[in-house]
Order: structure tokens, then C-alpha cells, then sequence
């Protein structure tokens, strides 16, 4: 939607993401990020952090699950979704306000990690998304046996150019 704030937070998980199914089948993960931001202090030689950032965020539908199965308690991610607020009555009546990030995109960050994607399939498609064999994209075709497992394994030396295909074919 037009207008909506945009964020991107690169932080750690607080806990595992708790996934959940709500009343009209969709499943929703719902996890903490907090973000710290750390500056260096010249007069004692350390880093020093700031205060944390704790953004509660929200990710619906397939996405949901493969963040539950994919994500853990510690993890540094980088995530980018849309800015929302809502109030409501505590237990005690007070009126409260928070602010929370529905998650567009997410993913491991691997400044000091390395991670495997395994892409999902999709069944029966609900957002048109529909996977093409590796024979009808120019990104999937290779002139030499790719490594085991390798999922850039295009050959360098192929004639595909920037913009033929799709790119998410290639894994």
C-alpha cells in the first residue's frame, strides 16, 4: 500500500518464533528482533552498546512456517517489512500502544555466519508463482556437471545474459 513506513532491522532473535494457526486457516510466526547499536569509545579502547531496539514482528501464510523451521532463539537476521500500530486495554484497563513489523522479507544475515537455502516449492500456487524446469531458463542451463549440491552451480562460462529468465530459477 502507498504510504506505508518501511523498515529494514538487522538484529537477534529474542526466542524461537512461535508459530500458530489462526481462525480462518492462515499461519501466522510471530518473534522479537532486538537491535543494538554499538559505537566504539576512543578513551577506553572498547565498544560500547546503545540501547536495544525491540521490534515485535508478524510473518503470515508459507513464509511463516519456513521462518519457524529455518529461524532459533540468537539468530542474527536481517528483516524488512511494513511499520503498524495498534491500542488496546491491558488487563488492568490502561490503554496501550505498540508499534509492530509485519515481515515482507527475512533471512539469516552471514556477517558472521554461513547458511544453505533450500528452496520450497509451492502447492498449487495462490500468487501465480509457478516453477519452471531448468531446461526452459536461460539461468538454469549449464555446459558442465555443477558440484553436488552447489546451488549457484552455473557455468561461468555460459552464454546466459543479465535479464534472460527467471533468477529464482537457478536454485
Amino acid at each position: 500500500m502507498a504510504g506505508e513506513t518501511v523498515l529494514t532491522i538487522i538484529g537477534n532473535l529474542t526466542a524461537d518464533p512461535e508459530l500458530r494457526t489462526v481462525g480462518n486457516g492462515s499461519q501466522v510466526a510471530s518473534f522479537t528482533i532486538a537491535s543494538t547499536p554499538r559505537t566504539y569509545n576512543r578513551n577506553t579502547n572498547q565498544w560500547e552498546d546503545g540501547q536495544a531496539l525491540f521490534m515485535r514482528c508478524s510473518v503470515w501464510r508459507d513464509m511463516a512456517a519456513h521462518v519457524a523451521r529455518s529461524m532459533s532463539k540468537g539468530m542474527r537476521v536481517i528483516a524488512q517489512g511494513r511499520l503498524s500500530q495498534r491500542s488496546y486495554q491491558d488487563k488492568n484497563g490502561a490503554n496501550r500502544t505498540v508499534v509492530e513489523m509485519t515481515v515482507d522479507e527475512i533471512g539469516p544475515s552471514l556477517r558472521y555466519a554461513v547458511a544453505q537455502v533450500q528452496r520450497q516449492t509451492q502447492n498449487g500456487g495462490g500468487n501465480g508463482f509457478q516453477q519452471q524446469s531448468q531446461q526452459s531458463s536461460a539461468w538454469g542451463q549449464q555446459n558442465a556437471q555443477a558440484p553436488a549440491g552447489d546451488p549457484w552451480g552455473g557455468n561461468a562460462g555460459s552464454n546466459a545474459e543479465f535479464g534472460e529468465g527467471d533468477p529464482n530459477d537457478a536454485f
